[in-house]
């Protein structure tokens, strides 16, 4: 290595380093004339897809510039041939790396896009970010090695070789990996949905990931569940097959009471809740059904309709307090817990 650097002649070096420092110069003009006008224009226009390739691109334009004055020298560089070649390959294998790395980008950018516009999709995850990554870097890979000359064949008949010994050695990993698959595919659990399991979590469903989902509970703590937990256990979804949902409040009036007027009296405050609270379904009509002669009152549901399962605790906070100062106004008893006692005296 002494030796080539010892041949050439420091004049050599000169229009090289011309050709390369020009080239970055180009570049970052680009960068900031070119690529900046596209980021102005696409924050004007209806479709949201110039801004996703424009933000991919980000600064690769100065590496691609940089690269390309490197490989003109090489050109006319006055080194051996073998030197040569290894440096071209050396550009290359960073091209096509870096091109990926602007796929990957633009690609998940797409996916974002798409699932946030439709409700129904399996939504953006950290597992599609991870999944799309590594089959668009997979893909860069196989062309650099079939670009080198090296042959792809023996290197995919060893992978199939030791793919059962990894199979074997990573059994719970590959179970939480395809239980987390089959949750999206089957697209009943997604990012942003409340959920309930049978063993008592629940939480706003922030994240599937290649291993685990991620829960966010209402005190805003995370509950991190295995995805082959959440595959095999019965799930309750708040926000399927959609998130408005009825809102039951059960009271009790005591047996004294004119059940016409308490009927009515629940009816328009739980209207005057609906329309007022944030959460609630305004134009929701409430309703109400006795369902119980229990020991101390008569028992009833009030039944209103909230937007999302979050918004019931402030709407039935709101609704509680209002409903129990009209009973007191309205004189509607909400009885304590009594019961009568009959003792028989024997003759």
């Amino acid at each position: 290595m002494q030796q080539f650097f010892a041949d050439l002649q420091i004049d050599a070096f000169i229009a090289p380093l011309i050709i390369i420092g020009a080239s970055v110069v180009i570049g970052y003009i680009f960068q900031k004339v070119i690529i900046s006008q596209m980021r102005r224009i696409s924050k004007h226009t209806k479709w949201n897809g110039d801004d996703i390739i424009v933000d991919g691109i980000g600064n690769a334009p100065i590496l691609w510039f940089l690269l390309g004055g490197i490989y003109t020298t090489l050109v006319d560089f006055p080194i051996d041939p073998e030197y040569q070649k290894l440096l071209w390959q050396l550009i290359l294998v960073v091209f096509v790396l870096s091109v990926a790395a602007v796929g990957s980008r633009i690609a998940i950018g797409f996916i974002h896009s798409y699932s946030s516009k439709n409700t129904q999709t399996i939504g953006s995850t950290s597992m599609f970010n991870i999944l799309t990554k590594i089959t668009i870097f997979a893909f860069a890979i196989l062309v650099i090695l079939q670009t080198l000359g090296i042959s792809i064949t023996p290197l995919l008949t060893a992978l199939g070789v030791g793919g059962l010994a990894v199979a074997l050695a990573l059994q719970e990993t590959l179970s939480n990996l395809f239980a987390g698959l089959h949750i999206l595919a089957s697209k009943k659990l997604k990012p942003g949905d409340y959920i309930e399991l049978d063993s008592g979590q629940t939480g706003t469903v922030q994240d599937i990931s290649w291993r685990n989902t991620t829960l966010r509970t209402i005190g805003n703590n995370l509950v991190i569940v295995p995805n082959s937990h959440v595959a095999s256990a019965i799930v309750t979804n708040y926000a399927g097959p959609e998130k408005e949902m009825s809102l039951i409040v059960p009271v009790g009036v005591s047996y004294g009471s004119d059940l016409e007027k308490v009927e009515k009296v629940v009816i328009d405050v739980a209207t005057e809740i609906l329309k007022k609270v944030e959460g609630a379904v305004p134009d929701y009509e409430p309703k109400v059904r006795y369902n119980e002669f229990a020991e101390s009152s008569v028992n009833f549901s009030a039944i209103l309709r909230i937007q999302e399962f979050t918004d019931q605790y402030v709407i039935r906070h709101e609704f509680m307090k209002a409903l129990h100062k009209r009973f007191k106004k309205e004189g509607i008893e909400i009885p304590f817990p009594q019961r009568d006692v009959h003792i028989k005296k024997e003759a």
